[in-house]
């Protein structure tokens, strides 16, 4: 447990911030969810404007350190397969 005053304040900021980052890591898994559910109902169109959705909200988390760079860059690569497939 922290004792000085300044491990303190460092545990209740990390308490803030892990709260904002599971808002957003969760804000990310809903784009990606969507954009699945638009694939496995074979809609292209509905597809397509959910990846151009989602991908801006991915490239946000890596900015904001929620996700890695490359692992956004996977993700987005093997969606935009999968959507490009359909149509």
């Amino acid at each position: 447990m922290a004792n000085s005053p300044q491990a303190k304040k460092r545990a209740r900021q990390i308490e803030r911030r892990t709260e904002v980052n599971k808002a957003r890591r969760s804000r990310i898994r809903t784009f990606l969810r969507g954009v699945e559910e638009a694939i496995e109902s074979g809609d292209s169109a509905a597809a397509k404007t959910a990846l151009q959705a989602a991908q801006p909200e991915l490239m946000r988390g890596v900015t904001k350190g929620i996700v890695h760079k490359n692992t956004a860059s996977r993700k987005v690569s093997r969606l935009a397969a999968r959507v490009k497939a359909l149509g």
